[in-house]
């Protein structure tokens, strides 16, 4: 058993906490992280109450453990996080956006407060705001991050914030990925392509099996699906997804598209009814090398935990 910061500060029996993915991360998914005794996240995404309330009712319910909510900080208000708070969540995670305005209400609800960073201003200011969990994101993470590395962005994080707990995310999917986010000084990992790829997720089965059968290099960021679906992202914060038709036609020629949006956002709309991959996006981190199955959430945090133990104990037998 690997024991941490994180794992103290929750009483979780493995260092992984499920990335909140808009869309994908719901109720079911969360709770069946948390009962394997991870850190289940829904993935409240850009506040719509409606799927709020659904799916943390179903996590709610679905759960006994701890559990909680990621919400994209730019694309609240002061009411979303009322809302989520009722549902008593154990964490609420803020990403994408200065958490201090929103740091103390979370707390003071006797909610922890995790947050997401991509560079060493970030980490200061979730600081700053009250974090008792920072995770330290790298570029190689799908859906949206910023242009840092993971492997020498989380160190920097690290020492930028001791003594508060970092989470390492971006490019991890297997127990390797953990040890190596451990040996760099983190309390654990914030995972997400890896359980997309899961039973519980939600999401067509066709885009969990095209993850399955990408490589990373398929994966790129781009504004693309941003401005088709009419999402105003701040300056520097880009989507990584796997690559297909729409990005091919209009990659490189984000001013043509803006322009060509009547039609193009009429498409894409149709496309998503139809569940056409081709046009439509599916958000996915560099990882998608390790994915070899879709399997269920459980499986997935016990053999990345004891996979992770196994790595360090072998690295602990190369010191002499």
């Amino acid at each position: 058993m690997i024991e941490t910061g994180l794992t103290n500060l929750f009483a979780l029996r493995h260092p992984i906490v499920l990335a909140p993915m808009a869309g994908v991360s719901g109720g079911h998914l969360a709770a069946a992280v948390s009962n394997a005794g991870g850190l289940g996240l829904v993935g409240g995404g850009y506040g719509d109450p409606a799927w709020l309330r659904k799916e943390m009712f179903r996590a709610k319910e679905a759960t006994q453990q701890p559990w909680g909510v990621g919400l994209i900080t730019w694309a609240v208000d002061l009411g979303v996080i009322e809302l989520v708070l009722r549902y008593q969540p154990d964490a609420v995670m803020l990403s994408f956006g200065d958490p201090r305005p929103y740091g103390a209400i979370i707390k003071a609800a006797g909610c922890r407060l995790i947050c997401q960073v991509q560079d060493l201003d970030e980490a200061r200011l979730a600081q700053e705001a009250g974090a008792d969990i920072i995770v330290a994101q790298g570029t190689e993470a799908g859906g949206h991050g910023g242009g840092r590395a993971t492997l020498p962005l989380v160190p920097a994080v690290v020492d930028a914030v001791t003594p508060t707990p970092v989470l390492a995310a971006g490019g991890i999917a297997d127990g390797r990925g953990l040890a190596a986010a451990l040996a760099l000084g983190a309390h654990g990992a914030l995972i997400g392509t890896r359980f997309y790829a899961s039973t519980e997720a939600l999401g067509r089965q066709r885009a969990k099996q095209r993850i399955v059968a990408a490589r990373g290099h398929e994966t790129l960021r781009t504004r693309v699906f941003d401005i088709v679906r009419g999402y105003g992202w701040p300056q520097g914060y880009y989507g990584r997804a796997l690559h297909n038709e729409f990005v091919t036609r209009w990659g490189g020629r984000e001013e043509e598209l803006i322009e060509a949006l009547p039609i193009e956002r009429t498409a894409y709309h149709e496309a998503m009814g139809d569940g056409n991959l081709d046009t439509t996006v599916v958000w996915a981190g560099e990882a998608v090398d390790l994915i070899h199955s879709v399997e269920d959430a459980a499986t997935l945090v016990a053999r990345i935990s004891l996979d992770a133990e196994a790595r360090l104990g072998l690295c602990a037998r190369l010191v002499r």
